[in-house]
């Protein structure tokens, strides 16, 4: 499949001779050749040398084999900002700036806010860089995982700006609390075909799917918030295209309020949340 890749090929033919999309050829040939978008039009006629072939073949062949443009590059942008991505995180969406768009309107000025299973820390940085005044902690499993969050937090951050914990959800928290719980868990049904499609197949299985019906981690989560989470604090949870019901009668059974829904911008219930009321003298 890369046999229009050979010597004396310029920069002009890779574009044009590539079987992959336009925008994905110009990012692989400039993370390749280590060139700017404006450097790959004047040099168009550059012809590759020996050295810069084989680095591109390398780079055509992992995308060609289906491997995610963003794990290639190392690189995604989310909320305006660069992300460094391993193979170790899941590749942050589009769809998730919604959780990050909720949270900045309901985390309380100068607060507490958690957000659990951080993977690329896309989402607790993003929030943290929006919201100088929250002191935001960020927790994942994954020591790997915690290993490109707190790369991202450095690059976009003071130091210190976001608290990590390796952590199994909330099990290294002790007694912290917080005003805000925001979480994007593991939400796909285990054997469920998607996971062995498209980018899917390359990202952390462990970060896709629970293994189980897909709202595990939502029961652990929402059933455990009541410890972590003060009086008139908000949870948020990202889910899947049809679990927006499920979660909802969970929030509801561990006695939220306010529990409701918000679509993205394809109109899909994406994130769903609610109030953890303050306790009444018979409950205290």
């Amino acid at each position: 499949m890369l046999d229009w890749l050979q010597p004396g090929i310029t920069l002009a033919a890779c574009e044009n001779s590539s079987p992959l999309e336009r925008i994905d050829t110009r990012l692989l040939l400039m993370q390749g050749l280590g060139l700017t978008r404006i450097q790959l039009i004047t040099q168009s006629e550059l012809v590759l040398d020996a050295e810069q072939l084989a680095i591109v073949q390398e780079l055509f062949s992992r995308r060609i084999k289906g491997e995610p443009i963003a794990y290639i590059l190392q690189e995604r942008e989310f909320f305006g900002l660069n992300f460094h991505v391993t193979p170790a995180v899941l590749i942050p969406r589009p769809d998730t700036e919604l959780l990050v768009e909720l949270a900045l309107q309901y985390a309380p000025a100068n607060s507490r806010l958690l957000d659990m299973g951080t993977g690329s820390g896309a989402i607790a940085v993003a929030i943290a860089h929006q919201r100088p005044d929250l002191q935001v902690t960020a927790l994942d499993v994954s020591p790997a995982a915690l290993a490109v969050a707190q790369e991202n937090a450095r690059r976009h951050l003071p130091a210190d700006k976001v608290e990590f914990f390796c952590s199994n959800w909330y099990t290294a928290l002790t007694d912290k609390k917080f005003q805000t719980i925001v979480s994007n868990p593991p939400y796909i049904v285990e054997n469920d075909a998607h996971l062995q499609q498209g980018d899917l197949r390359f990202e952390p299985v462990d970060a896709l799917t629970d293994h189980a019906d897909g709202l595990s981690a939502y029961r652990q989560i929402i059933g455990e918030a009541h410890l972590h989470l003060l009086a008139d604090g908000w949870i948020l949870l990202e889910h899947g295209y049809d679990q927006a019901e499920a979660v909802r009668d969970l929030l509801i059974l561990a006695r939220f309020t306010e529990v409701q829904s918000w679509r993205d911008l394809a109109g899909i219930e994406r994130v769903s949340g609610g109030k953890l009321p303050a306790l009444t003298a018979e409950q205290v």
